[in-house]
């Protein structure tokens, strides 16, 4: 009896040893898993599709020589005052070259310093053709101008210039204009005239 004892109690002791072992095993750190860092992406623009809006801004003008019909006592007269109308388009991005042609239509109170005469509107109609940088488009301008005016006559000119336009959201855009336009031998009159317009625009794009 006394040896069955010894033995149950040495099988038990033998059994428990494994457990009181693995208890004063030193914990294993879990690795630790680093996140990878964000990636920066660039905005995306996509400028193709058909847009319309308003425009208002500023424009000078000047006469050059003395006129002889429609500019009668115009000796290098200069003139200006604000413009404004609504305009409509229509982009094509092709990646990181954007195309596209628009209408301006614009009602002007531009008037002459000395002379008792203003232009009453000026109406473009235009091709545009820019760099997409994501989200902003930079680009140049030109085509026809008509110039009409009650008072001196209504012509047709040309115009050139550089414009930037930043897509707010998906469907609408903001931007600015600087056109120079002219006009040679204005209504027939003789003189040439010149004016420069800065504008304003917002686009709603569909």
């Amino acid at each position: 009896m006394k040896f069955a004892g010894i033995l149950a109690a040495t099988t038990a002791l033998g059994l428990a040893a494994p457990a009181f072992a693995g208890g004063l095993t030193a914990p294993v750190a879990e690795p630790v898993v680093m996140a990878p860092a964000p990636v920066a992406v660039a905005p995306v623009g996509n400028w193709t599709g058909f847009y319309a809006g308003g425009q208002l801004g500023y424009g000078n003008v000047s006469v050059d020589e003395d006129g002889d019909d429609a500019f009668v006592d115009f000796d290098d007269e200069d003139g200006d005052g604000a413009l404004g109308g609504v305009h409509a388009g229509y982009d094509y991005d092709f990646g990181s070259f954007v195309l596209g042609a628009a209408i301006d239509l614009n009602a002007s109170g531009v008037e002459f310093d000395d002379v008792d005469a203003e232009i009453d509107a000026l109406h473009l109609a235009k091709i545009r053709a820019g760099y997409d940088a994501g989200r902003t488009l930079i680009y140049g301008t030109g085509g026809a101008s008509f110039a009409q005016s009650d008072d001196i006559g209504d012509d047709q000119g040309t115009f050139l210039g550089l414009g930037a336009e930043y897509m707010v959201t998906d469907s609408v855009s903001v931007g600015g204009e600087i056109l120079g336009h002219k006009f040679d031998d204005y209504d027939d009159s003789g003189v040439d005239l010149d004016m420069t317009t800065a504008q304003a625009r917002v686009s709603f794009r569909f």
